[in-house]
């Protein structure tokens, strides 16, 4: 009798727990606030207690990104001390939205 190469792999691991991989992969998530423009010479000068003003504001959308790749936006919210994003949509192609 003839075992096809799936069923030889399920009679190897019988006993062994599948682990799913991705579980075990970790993906950086960043939020972009916003962005500013400026001189070199004034970041340069830049110390403790500056302000950086963003080209958006407070109700504004944000953008979630995974591996630096636009996925979503969302809204900013306060969750007790702590700040959240709160997703409003999701990108279909996460590769267009890089290009």
């Amino acid at each position: 009798m003839k075992i096809g190469v799936e069923e030889q792999f399920s009679l190897l691991s019988v006993g062994v727990p599948r682990v799913n991989s991705v579980n075990n992969v970790y993906v950086e998530i960043s939020v972009v606030l916003g962005k500013a423009v400026m001189p070199i010479h004034q970041l340069l000068k830049m110390g403790r207690g500056a302000v950086i003003e963003l080209d958006t504001f407070q109700d504004d959308e944000v953008w979630v990104l995974a591996n630096n790749v636009p996925i979503a936006r969302g809204t900013l919210m306060v969750q007790g001390e702590r700040i959240a994003v709160s997703i409003t949509s999701t990108l279909k192609n996460f590769s267009s939205a890089a290009e």
